[in-house]
């Protein structure tokens, strides 16, 4: 691709020797020499190479011949901050040489924006070190965080993913504290008084981005592999600040199962002497996947038997088997520069899902990624500012904009269902062929494909070349004849308004039909032109899509959607998240109608499977949402899903039963969480009086941690001031590793005006500690309380009105961290249901630099323009469909 901004090619790194001494916890500085060697490819005066937020000191080039070595060096630096570059320029012409070494002197900040090299603050939960750093309410752990290309900011080098080299890797700690890094550590040595220098063995060859090193107060647990590994058992150790290692057990009892697991699977062996997990108290995304030294967000990997709520535990053991899924897709073979971040993530996705489903084949757990995983990236994708998988990449900033629901989700969407169309086996024979043939190398989405050919003598670039390469998907409309379908292609866009420009995909469509007469299988049809026509269809059952493999929309006729609301029998779980999941986006989009999918939900009364119901709360709450202003239709919707509940809260209720299964645990939290959002006066009470005990008496009546979600609502509903306040202190005290998650998502649906502008946006925007701590969210945080607060009808317009008149203090909380102002506007703003807003979001921006959010802030307002449409044409029809059905 030609318009990559990317490094000169003169100097070509192969290996580096990082050195970081004089840590000082007054100034949070450090000081570094970097040793680069390689060669250079050809003559040149000046070598450039990428730095942030360092500075560099002096350089030495040294170019060694047979008989002797020459050197240069230069303290002439040019460093343009915009590029993230600096320029060293020789007073000489330097020849081209295969053996070079090239050595700078740099200071660095050990910054507070998690990124590059980090601190991050936290409250011990048993007496640290004497060294550890602290000021009066804090104390400091120093971690990485290097993708995409923060690297740059700890040390200066050649950061570019396909740019691979090996490490050696030192550095110098207070003696009482622990230091880790990629690989086992090869010596200690004393350095001075309480001083020691950590080395750490050679790496292999991997890409800057995977380097990682963190220094704190740590201890850990340990297990290893059941399966030997050059001779020996892989030790596997969770890393926590001192006193929380216990809670790392959940996790360790999965991860070395997850190395065997995929060790076999993809027929090479794990390729590191350890596997260490670490639990970074500030953490900008939910987990990193460092060659040997996975670092993780507490809450997904840290698990405690008393006080965490049920879904954690499946949060963690996916979390843990996709970030080892990327020791071998990723790390072993890394994606060639960053517009094919797909081939890591959705592929880690998919196989994090694979592996959790090895572990656990009784959660269920490939319906809940058709609910929560394809769903989200159907949304992101119908809009017309989706982007292609497959996307052009041109700096660093645009490579944060693409860690979305299209790399990850949708992504992991195209391999499963080619991988449902190859069979798994052959699926993962192809999976190895590619591993082993770009094992410490870079591959393009190609290799891939002709891997996956090898393996099963299908032509996979054909079939999927237009899923990767294209933008958006397709809805297949069906019309019936009596013993045939006749199924059409098109674009879908959940605007509704799709263009002939927009429509010019065939997309390669595996049909999976039941309902072939005289046949119980799946049929393996493919549509690969717009529109074909299929004879020999059952006029008593069909489907489309059975088992929801694929990635598209199926709008069937209304009279069928009504008549398989009355055949649930015959559909899976799956099939039945998917077609509720259609049936929404089509009247969504205008498609379809509000009233058929009103009606296909009504069949679900009997429904009592977690997922198939969180599908159709899920489609309420967006009716809710756009519709919802409407009191009359506020009413009626809240009463439609009380029935839809009814059965299911009946067989629940409020106690765990002893020996329950994991999705029955999980139901009881949504069901009683619906009952209160929803007016369910009895379940508010029941719940409000568990809160006043737990106010009275937190020992005697503490709230078990799957009912903190409804009880805390409850509260907010009923004494909105007391309940923020008391959820405030809460938040602050908890010592449950999700107990700040769950009081700021309880603390975001206060809908007092008054609260929200003097109490909680302030609590949300206010910089950071160590001002005030108990009064301010972390920048990692911010997404849940503003994410929450957006779908709050009274707040999201209150929290617009803020981050406009606050636009600039913003960056102040949010450091130099693009990821987090990314996110805000994405959370923030997609929720308003008027093209007044619109047009208010449109105004604002205009005058704002966008760069490092442009292509989020289009999807935003895609989604509004969406909303809005759905809402101005859809409004009279669902009153209507309430009324006619007694709902309003």
């Amino acid at each position: 691709m030609t318009d990559r901004d990317i490094l000169p090619d003169n100097f070509k790194p192969l290996h580096y020797d990082v050195v970081i001494k004089d840590l000082d916890f007054k100034s949070w500085s450090y000081k570094g020499v970097v040793r680069i060697n390689g060669e250079l490819v050809k003559p040149t005066s000046e070598i450039v190479l990428n730095t942030l937020q360092l500075d560099l000191h002096s350089s030495e080039l040294v170019i060694s011949q047979s008989k002797s070595d020459q050197s240069w060096k230069s303290s002439d630096f040019s460093i343009d901050t915009k590029s993230q570059r600096a320029t060293i320029k020789f007073p000489d012409q330097l020849p081209a040489s295969p053996k070079v070494s090239l050595t700078i002197e740099f200071t660095g900040e050990l910054n507070h924006d998690m990124a590059g090299f980090y601190r991050s603050q936290y409250k011990p939960a048993a007496p640290p070190a004497a060294s550890v750093p602290h000021d009066d309410e804090f104390y400091y752990m120093l971690s990485t965080q290097f993708e995409s290309c923060d690297a740059r900011r700890a040390f200066p080098c050649f950061d570019e993913p396909n740019l691979k080299s090996t490490f050696d890797f030192a550095i110098e700690i207070p003696d009482d504290q622990v230091a880790l890094s990629n690989m086992p550590v090869k010596e200690t040595q004393a350095t001075g008084p309480g001083k020691k220098l950590v080395s750490f063995e050679r790496s292999p060859v991997m890409s800057t981005y995977l380097l990682a090193w963190a220094v704190g107060d740590f201890e850990y647990i340990e297990a290893s592999t059941d399966r030997v590994y050059n001779g020996k058992k892989v030790p596997v150790r969770v890393y926590t600040t001192r006193g929380l290692k216990e809670q790392g057990q959940w996790a360790l009892q999965h991860a070395p199962k997850i190395i065997d697991y995929f060790s076999e699977q993809f027929e090479i062996d794990y390729p590191l002497p350890k596997s260490d997990i670490l639990a970074v108290h500030e953490f900008t995304h939910g987990a990193m996947e460092n060659w040997g030294l996975v670092t993780y967000r507490m809450t997904a990997i840290l698990f405690d038997e008393k006080l965490s709520e049920e879904r954690f535990r499946n949060r963690i053991a996916y979390v843990v088997a996709h970030e080892l899924a990327h020791q071998w897709f990723g790390n072993l073979v890394t994606m060639d520069w960053w517009d094919e971040l797909w081939l890591n993530e959705g592929f880690a996705t998919w196989a994090g899902w694979l592996a959790t489903d090895h572990l656990h084949p009784e959660w269920d757990v490939w319906p809940q990624f058709i609910n929560e995983g394809m769903d989200q990236a159907f949304t992101l994708d119908a809009v017309r500012s989706s982007h292609p998988i497959q996307v052009e990449v041109r700096d660093a900033l645009d490579v944060n904009q693409i860690f979305d629901k299209i790399s990850y989700l949708k992504g992991c969407s195209m391999i499963r269902m080619l991988a449902s169309h190859l069979g798994i086996k052959t699926f993962l024979k192809g999976i190895a062929i590619y591993l082993k043939k770009h094992q410490y190398g870079n591959a393009k989405t190609e290799a891939l494909w002709a891997a996956l050919t090898e393996a099963s003598g299908v032509d996979v670039n054909t079939l999927m070349q237009n899923w990767i390469e294209k933008v958006g998907f397709p809805v297949l409309t069906v019309t019936e004849d009596s013993q045939s379908i006749s199924v059409k292609q098109s674009r879908f866009l959940s605007t509704g308004d799709v263009k002939p420009e927009d429509d010019e995909t065939t997309w390669w469509v595996p049909l999976a039909l039941r309902g072939k007469t005289g046949s119980q299988d799946i049929a393996p049809l493919a549509l690969t032109s717009k529109e074909d026509k299929i004879d020999g269809v059952s006029n008593e059952f069909y489907q489309l899509n059975a088992g929801a493999t694929g990635f598209y929309r199926v709008n069937y006729p209304e009279s069928r959607l009504k008549v398989l609301g009355t055949q649930l029998d015959h559909l899976t779980t799956e099939d039945k998240i998917f077609i509720i999941g259609s049936a929404a986006d089509l009247a969504f989009a205008g498609y379809g109608t509000t009233a058929a999918l009103l009606s296909f939900l009504q069949g679900l009364k009997n429904e009592t499977h977690y997922r198939v119901l969180s599908q159709a709360l899920d489609s309420l709450g967006t009716l809710k949402a756009i519709f919802g202003d409407d009191e009359q239709v506020k009413a009626g919707l809240e009463k439609f899903t009380l029935e839809l509940i009814e059965k299911g809260l009946k067989q629940v209720g409020w106690q765990d039963k002893q020996g329950e299964d994991f999705n029955t645990t999980l139901l009881r939290k949504r069901l009683l969480l619906t009952a209160v959002a929803n007016s369910h006066e009895e379940v508010r009470q029941a719940a409000f009086e568990r809160w006043s005990a737990y106010q009275a008496n937190p020992t005697e009546s503490p709230i078990p941690a799957n009912l903190r979600a409804p009880v805390y609502r409850s509260a907010v509903v009923k004494t909105p001031a007391e309940a923020v306040a008391a959820l405030k202190k809460e938040w602050y005290t908890t010592p449950a590793i999700d107990g700040k998650e769950i009081c700021l998502q309880a603390l975001s649906h206060t809908s007092d005006e008054g609260l929200i502008k003097d109490v909680l946006l302030p609590f949300l925007f206010n910089p950071s500690p160590p001002a005030a701590p108990a009064d301010s969210v972390p920048g990692a945080d911010m997404h849940i309380l503003a994410g929450g607060m957006a779908s709050n009808r009274v707040a999201r317009p209150l929290i617009w009105t803020y981050l406009k008149e606050n636009w600039n203090q913003l960056h102040v909380k949010l450091g130099g961290n693009p990821i987090l102002i990314d996110r805000l506007v994405n959370v923030s703003l997609g929720k308003f249901v008027d093209y007044v807003s619109l047009k208010d979001i449109e105004t604002f921006f205009s005058g704002v630099e966008t760069k490092g959010f442009d292509r989020t802030l289009e999807q935003v307002k895609d989604k509004v323009r969406g909303r809005a449409a759905y809402k101005e044409r859809d409004s009279k029809g669902i009153k209507a469909w309430l009324s006619e059905n007694g709902y309003a």
